[in-house]
């Protein structure tokens, strides 16, 4: 009998055990998604979920806030909180957001059973590296004709998840992925609106739901990924490849190679480029916007599609656009949550944003999971006739989520144990102590 390859996914997602190094990848991961958490919890439109889902009591923590929830709807709004100042991490295989998704299903699912913390590090990796091998065997057709791979992909990685937690069998396990895969939804067209960091949320809430529905018996195709409507059919638009979801499985470990990615500023990563080209211009060159004649960013084809918006009206929607990106960044010599809020984009960075403009290098390669195919170029023309240009490659991030961490909290008190408390946590008294940190308010 030959055995499908939805199968053969299942078993290795049960069968996996992390190694130490991807273990300690995972802790850093982890304490940067609480930071970025922490900083969305009193955002307005999570505030908007946590009132019309009818959050306040149940045994789920809501990051960073004083009500609890059941664990769908604690799933829902802290992967949204988690989201939604564009701050956390990305990966490359997946073109998108993976512990958004993931974090926020495994921290619900232990408001509601004792789970040891060792255990949902081990089951985040596992997740991560399903979500990311599905990301590479997908394709790149998918997120170039709209998907938002982040939403749709997440759904099973965080079905992984749990079912790794859980310790499902093989056969439970497909039928969790496939009832995750049935939810996967999202479109990139929801990009600087609140329904984007929304998306995460209810990949989290799928993946959740997913799997808690087959453990209970529910029914569903054992094989989500072949034949002539599965998911690779359905989803990827002739560019999948099937062979690279197992091959190598765990061998680095995706959270290893290529790795994740921390942001280091709260915008769309595809213009992280841009912000430390700007920045080096302010810095180094001693560029200043009254300089400035008009500016040309060059990218890879492909390379600036998650870029929808060129002329934000305000922060939220100037998260995507490269030309604010690089004006406020020029202007103000840094890049901070403040340059990403609510109100209307500043008269002075719009003025200098309406002289950048955006261009494609056809002869280099296009946009793909390799970082290194990722760059932009930045050529400056001064008022006075020079020119200066800088040339950014690959994707920068951080190497330690501290300082990122206490930006996000304001160094409030009640929070400071975090960081040490992710670092060594192992058991279920060390998770349930985090969930008691995690569910309290600053105000």
């Amino acid at each position: 009998m030959t055995i499908s390859l939805t199968h053969r996914f299942a078993a290795a997602i049960v069968a996996s055990v992390p190694s130490d190094e991807a273990v300690e990848a995972a802790r850093l991961a982890i304490l940067d998604l609480l930071a970025c958490t922490l900083g969305g919890a009193d955002d307005r439109s999570t505030g908007i979920l946590v009132e019309t889902l009818g959050a306040g009591t149940g045994p789920s923590a809501l990051i960073g806030r004083a009500e609890r929830a059941d664990p769908f709807t604690a799933a829902l709004i802290n992967g949204h909180a988690g989201h939604v100042l564009d701050y956390d991490d990305v990966h490359a295989s997946v073109r998108g957001h993976p512990t958004v998704v993931i974090l926020p299903a495994l921290l619900a699912l232990a408001g509601t059973r004792p789970v040891a913390a060792r255990d949902l590090i081990a089951a985040y990796i596992v997740g991560l590296e399903a979500m990311a091998r599905l990301g590479l065997a997908l394709g790149s057709r998918h997120y170039e004709t709209g998907f938002h791979a982040t939403a749709t992909l997440g759904t099973v990685g965080a079905a992984a998840a749990i079912a790794h937690l859980l310790r499902f069998s093989p056969d439970t396990t497909a039928v969790a992925l496939g009832l995750a895969a049935t939810q996967s939804a999202g479109l990139r067209l929801q990009f600087g609106y609140d329904a984007k960091p929304l998306h995460a949320g209810l990949a989290a809430r799928a993946g959740l739901t997913a799997a808690l529905l087959a453990e209970s018996g529910l029914s569903g195709a054992p094989d989500f990924l072949g034949g002539p409507i599965g998911f690779f059919e359905a989803f990827g638009f002739a560019a999948t490849a099937p062979e690279r979801l197992l091959a190598g499985w765990g061998a680095p470990w995706q959270i290893l190679t290529p790795g994740l990615t921390l942001k280091a500023f709260p915008c769309c990563t595809a213009a992280h480029p841009v912000a430390v080209g700007a920045l080096a211009l302010h810095d180094a060159d001693g560029l200043r916007p009254e300089t400035v004649e008009a500016v040309a960013l060059t990218f890879p084809p492909g390379g600036d599609a998650a870029l929808v918006v060129s002329r934000p009206g305000t922060g939220i929607e100037a998260r995507f656009s490269p030309e604010y990106i690089f004006a406020a960044a020029l202007t103000d010599g840094a890049l901070g949550v403040g340059h990403f809020d609510e109100r209307p984009v500043r008269p002075d960075l719009a003025a200098l944003a309406a002289r950048v403009s955006r261009r494609h290098d056809e002869a280099a390669p296009r946009l793909s999971s390799d970082p290194a195919t990722r760059f932009v170029v930045l050529d400056v023309t001064l008022t006075d006739g020079r020119t200066v240009s800088r040339r950014i490659e690959g994707l920068p991030g951080l190497s330690d989520a501290g300082p990122k961490f206490r930006d996000a909290t304001g160094d409030a008190e009640i929070f400071a144990g975090i960081p040490d408390l992710v670092a060594r946590m192992s058991d279920a008294a060390d998770l349930a102590r985090l969930l008691a940190l995690l569910g309290q308010s600053r105000s």
